[in-house]
């Protein structure tokens, strides 16, 4: 006789995590394409000005942060679930 030792709680946590879990996917995929929309912008920034964008750096940096987030996530390396379930990150 096999012995089910998962109760029915973490069941529902583990399929509640799953359903975050394709919906940080998904945001991953919106977010890449929104840094390589930034990248592009500021090289062409930087070919025609002499900097590039102090504010797109800025932005650049906390989505990457965003993006390190989100595969930490997903690989359960984190159970906290990355933005808009919590804070932005933000840094210097």
């Amino acid at each position: 006789m096999t012995e089910n030792t998962e109760s029915p709680a973490s069941k529902r946590a583990i399929w509640l995590r799953g359903f975050y879990m394709l919906l940080m996917a998904l945001i991953f995929h919106v977010a890449v394409t929104v840094l390589m929309v930034v990248a592009v912008i500021q090289f062409v920034l930087a070919l025609l000005g002499t900097a590039p964008n102090a504010r797109l750096v800025v932005f650049g940096r906390n989505l990457g942060r965003h993006l390190q987030q989100i595969a930490s996530f997903l690989t359960f390396a984190s159970e906290e679930i990355p933005f808009p379930f919590s804070d932005w990150p933000e840094g210097s």
